[in-house]
């Protein structure tokens, strides 16, 4: 193909005019749409007025008699993975407290016109053990993540996630604890354990982090755009939904099932019941948790937390801005 010798003849010059970052061979594009002719395609960061341009950095309508064609590309730059560190930050890339493994950056929110991320309890509040203030990193400790390096923010509240069988409230504690003085006190060896027995049902998953700086976040949401708004968009079966997310990405579904009841496994044996969550088929994969749900406007409808290899489960985003107190 003499159009191949002509472009290494002569890309030199051309990658040394202002504006162009790259020169290839292509067919060119008139009016918008692809001709049949192939041109030396020189590719520039966007278009400028030729009044603009010196006679040197003109790109010539011709070279050795092959057309010479302009497309605008906007910058070229490396492609980071959704696990590597991100300066400013989007939603659907890895992050997670200093002690977990890794999860997903939701989205940016407000409380009160302060700027927050958004995630899951389990992915930015260490399933309930984490300490407001504690460090969170981005990327996740299992992508590399490093304090004091990576901190992103810090933990500033979350919605505590009620355990089935878990320990019981202040006042049984209380008496087991002054039960079993009196055991010891006897010489008995039996020891009494307060057991909440009542089924606690869990609406939501979340936690949100305040930016150690704002500049380290952007509001979008990674190969899918600016979430636009959806508060008050009720979910219905069958509807399409996409979600961002560190381990699988971009992916779609709909949304198979309404009003869920569910058990959840924790790490520790821990088992949560959560209550009005919604279902989709397989869309995440361990790593996706906190991964904003949206609809095909960008509407917000939900936040991914839990699944299997067949299904994904995701909060209603009302009950999450709800018990959190956010806005967008």
């Amino acid at each position: 193909m003499p159009e191949r010798q002509i472009l290494r003849k002569h890309r030199g010059q051309l990658l040394k005019k202002r504006n162009v970052l790259a020169v290839g061979i292509g067919y060119k594009i008139t009016g918008g749409r692809k001709t049949k002719t192939l041109s030396i395609v020189c590719s520039v960061e966007k278009k400028l007025p030729v009044s603009e341009l010196s006679k040197k950095d003109l790109v010539p309508e011709e070279i050795e008699g092959v057309p010479t064609d302009v497309v605008a590309t906007g910058k070229i730059k490396a492609l980071l993975s959704r696990m590597d560190r991100w300066r400013p930050a989007p939603g659907g890339v890895s992050i997670g407290h200093e002690q977990i493994t890794a999860g997903t950056l939701g989205c940016l929110v407000k409380k009160k016109d302060e700027i927050f991320i958004l995630s899951n309890n389990h992915v930015l509040a260490q399933s309930n053990e984490g300490s407001i203030g504690s460090a969170i990193l981005q990327p996740g400790k299992a992508d590399g993540g490093e304090f004091p390096r990576d901190r992103i923010g810090t933990l500033a509240e979350f919605v505590e996630i009620k355990w089935i069988g878990g320990e019981g409230c202040s006042i049984s504690k209380a008496a087991a604890t002054m039960a079993n003085i009196l055991a010891r006190a006897t010489g008995s060896r039996s020891r009494l354990l307060a057991v909440r027995q009542e089924e606690a049902f869990n609406l939501v998953d979340a936690a949100i982090s305040r930016p150690v700086r704002d500049t380290d976040v952007v509001n979008e949401i990674l190969e899918i755009g600016v979430p636009s708004g959806g508060l008050n968009l009720t979910p219905e079966l069958g509807m399409r939904i996409q979600k961002s997310g560190r381990t699988t990405a971009v992916t779609q579904d709909e949304i198979l099932q309404l009003d869920v009841t569910t058990q959840v496994q924790y790490g520790g044996g821990k088992m949560a019941m959560f209550e009005d969550q919604i279902m989709t088929g397989s869309m995440s994969a361990p790593g996706d948790s906190g991964s904003i749900i949206i609809d095909m406007d960008k509407n917000l409808v939900g936040l991914l937390f839990a699944g299997s290899d067949e299904v994904t489960v995701f909060n209603r985003i009302k009950h999450v801005f709800d018990l959190l107190g956010l806005h967008l």
